[in-house]
């Protein structure tokens, strides 16, 4: 988790809190091999983020997650964020 904080810091300029317990695990195959995802849920500490490495950010409440193109390995988790998270907002 060290180091997802500190990705997050190298790439967005910010703080978070993780939640020690993985969120949810995806194991993906595509035509090139396989995808393991491990989803940890992250509290902003403090911060907003700051694009280095990326081209653009948006904050949405877990009902709007389906309005995001998504690749087929994060779909499993978005769903599943989707059902956790219904109506919270």
């Amino acid at each position: 988790m060290v180091t997802l904080a500190r990705e997050l810091d190298e790439e967005l300029k910010i703080s978070v809190d993780i939640v020690e317990d993985a969120y949810d695990f995806c194991r993906y195959e595509y035509d090139f091999g396989f995808v393991n995802l491990t989803t940890f849920i992250c509290h902003l500490k403090y911060g907003e983020p700051q694009l280095t490495e990326h081209l653009q950010y948006c904050w949405l409440y877990p009902s709007q997650l389906d309005q995001l193109e998504w690749a087929p390995a994060d779909v499993p988790t978005v769903k599943k964020l989707m059902s956790e998270f219904e109506g919270d907002l």
